[in-house]
C-alpha cells in the first residue's frame, strides 16, 4: 500500500511576476502543455493534480527567477491567502494535519537584509514553513559576509532553506551556449555553512551524492575546517527526489545518506503527479527499501524537518 506523499519542490507562478520573467519562461512554457494554467492556479486545478498523484501535502513554492524585493512580498502574500482559503476548505493547518497546502517564501536574495526581514515576516506572520530560493543572484552566490543576516535569520527561525537552481547570469550564460540553441543552453546553465543551517537541495542532491566521496577527498585542501564536508554533508542537508525518475541514482543516494535526510518531491506543474507516483511504486518494489524507510521518504522525514502532518485518509 502507498504511504501518504508530502512533495517540496511544487511552484506556483504570481500575478505580481514581472514581464521580464515571463518571457524568461516562454521557451518552457512554450514545450510543457497545461503549464502556464497549473502555476497561476492554488485551488481545485492543483488540488486535482494532487489527487492524480496521491500527493497529500505539497510545500509550495514560488518559480524560480523572482528577485525584486516588491514582488517578492506581493507573491508571498498571494500564496498565503491561497493558504488561508485552503485551510478554511479543510478545517485547519498542515501542522494541525488539515490543509493540503503550506507554504516556502521566497526572498529578494539581491538584497541580503530586505531578504531576511521578508523570511522573518514570512515564517512569523504568515506562518510559512521555510524558503525556496534562487541559488545564486546575478551569478553572485550567497557565501559572503553581506548574507551573513540572511542565513542567521533562518538559523535563529529554524526553518529549512531550498536552494534551487536558476538560470544562470549574463556572465555566466557565455559558459553554457557553445554551438547550442538559445533554449538548451539555458536549460544546461540551470538545472543541473553554520552549524544549526538546514538546507535542502532537489533533483537527487543536484549530482553531489555521486561526487560524494571525491568531495570528500578534495575538501581536505581547503584549509583549516570546524567541521568536515562529510559532517556538513550529514547534519546540514536534505535531498530530494524531484523530477529525477529513475531508481539508479537512489541505489547511490541509499548507499552514502542518512534516510531521515531524503525527502519526496515532484517538481509540479514542470513535472506531473501521476510519473512520480509510479516511481514509488517502483521504489516500493525494488526492495531497495523497507517500509518504515519508505514511510519515511513519503512523508515522515518532511514531517519531522517542517512541524506538518500529513493529512490522513484521502486515498484508499
Amino acid at each position: 500500500m502507498t504511504p501518504p506523499l508530502i512533495a517540496l519542490e511544487e511552484h506556483f507562478f504570481s500575478s505580481h511576476v514581472p514581464p521580464d520573467l515571463k518571457a524568461r519562461y516562454s521557451e518552457q512554457l512554450r514545450h510543457v502543455p497545461g503549464v502556464s494554467e497549473k502555476l497561476a492556479n492554488l485551488s481545485d486545478l492543483r488540488l486535482q493534480d494532487m489527487d492524480a498523484g496521491k500527493v497529500s501535502l505539497q510545500i509550495v513554492s514560488h518559480a524560480p527567477g523572482l528577485t525584486d524585493p516588491a514582488a517578492c512580498k506581493a507573491a508571498n502574500d498571494q500564496l498565503h491567502a491561497a493558504i488561508k482559503a485552503e485551510e478554511t476548505r479543510s478545517g485547519g493547518s498542515a501542522r494541525q494535519g488539515k490543509s493540503r497546502l503550506a507554504a516556502f517564501a521566497v526572498a529578494p536574495m539581491g538584497e541580503p537584509s530586505q531578504a531576511a526581514s521578508e523570511l522573518r515576516r514570512a515564517i512569523t506572520d504568515l506562518q510559512f514553513v521555510g524558503a525556496l530560493v534562487d541559488n545564486h543572484f546575478e551569478g553572485r552566490f550567497f557565501d559572503g559576509p553581506e548574507y551573513d543576516p540572511w542565513w542567521e535569520a533562518a538559523e535563529h527561525l529554524d526553518v529549512p532553506v531550498y536552494l534551487h537552481p536558476t538560470w544562470p547570469s549574463e556572465a555566466m550564460a557565455p559558459r553554457f551556449q557553445g554551438n547550442f540553441s538559445n533554449a538548451a543552453a539555458l536549460s544546461m546553465g540551470s538545472s543541473g555553512l553554520r552549524p544549526g543551517l538546514k538546507i535542502i537541495i532537489g533533483h537527487m542532491g543536484e549530482t553531489l551524492p555521486f561526487m560524494l566521496q571525491r568531495i570528500e577527498t578534495l575538501s581536505r585542501r581547503w584549509g583549516e575546517l570546524e567541521r568536515d564536508f562529510r559532517t556538513v554533508y550529514d547534519e546540514n542537508i536534505w535531498i530530494t527526489t524531484s523530477g529525477v525518475w529513475s531508481l539508479d541514482p537512489m541505489r547511490c543516494i541509499l548507499a552514502n545518506t542518512k534516510i531521515d535526510r531524503i525527502l519526496y518531491s515532484v517538481d509540479y506543474p514542470f513535472q506531473r503527479n501521476e510519473v512520480g507516483l509510479e516511481w514509488i511504486h517502483e521504489l516500493e518494489a525494488s526492495g531497495l527499501v523497507d517500509r518504515e524507510q519508505l514511510t519515511a521518504i513519503a512523508y515522515g522525514n518532511a514531517e519531522k524537518l517542517l512541524g506538518v502532518k500529513v493529512p490522513r485518509g484521502l486515498f484508499a
